[in-house]
């Protein structure tokens, strides 16, 4: 859980551009026949600090630095892309986008381009047992935002963030 928190909070880092967008979150669950969906807001305070709130204020998501913490109802996950890879690896991804960089290679880290459209899939390696599969993240090269995030769990389901400005 907090390899998440870290992960969607970088992600969030990657809207940096703008200072807020709406964000619609859909959270879908194997098991269960109808997705939950929520509203929601981007806001950006500078480069490192990036937070995606939804279902008025009981979901979110936070990256402080290097730090990423997600609440979701009363619970709180808290993680650092200093311990955990697969969340550095998303940090990295958003700095390079908030920046107009080049996406960093890695192991783990795949870039798709199709016309002004990149898809940035971060699949954890090793053994170490992850709470999300893949985090893909789609980003419109041409004004430097995000499209939408999604992060796909071990169970088949998924959390998937759509932005608009």
């Amino acid at each position: 859980m907090k390899k998440i928190v870290l992960f969607l909070f970088c992600l969030f880092a990657c809207f940096a551009s703008v200072n807020a967008q709406t964000v619609t979150k859909v959270t879908h669950k194997k098991a269960l026949k109808t997705d939950v969906v929520t509203t929601g807001t981007l806001t950006i305070r500078k480069p490192s600090y990036v937070c995606i709130s939804t279902d008025e204020n009981r979901d979110q998501l936070i990256m402080d630095g290097t730090k990423f913490t997600m609440t979701m109802g009363k619970k709180k996950h808290v993680t650092d892309s200093r311990r955990n890879p697969m969340f550095a690896t998303f940090q990295a991804v958003l700095e390079a986008v908030i920046n107009g960089s080049p996406i960093p290679a890695g192991d783990n880290l795949t870039v798709t381009k199709n016309g002004g459209v990149e898809t940035i899939t971060i699949t954890p390696t090793g053994k170490k047992r992850q709470m999300f599969t893949s985090f893909v993240l789609v980003v419109d090269t041409k004004t430097s935002t995000f499209k939408t995030l999604r992060m796909n769990d071990r169970s088949g389901g998924y959390m998937e963030y759509t932005f608009k400005k």
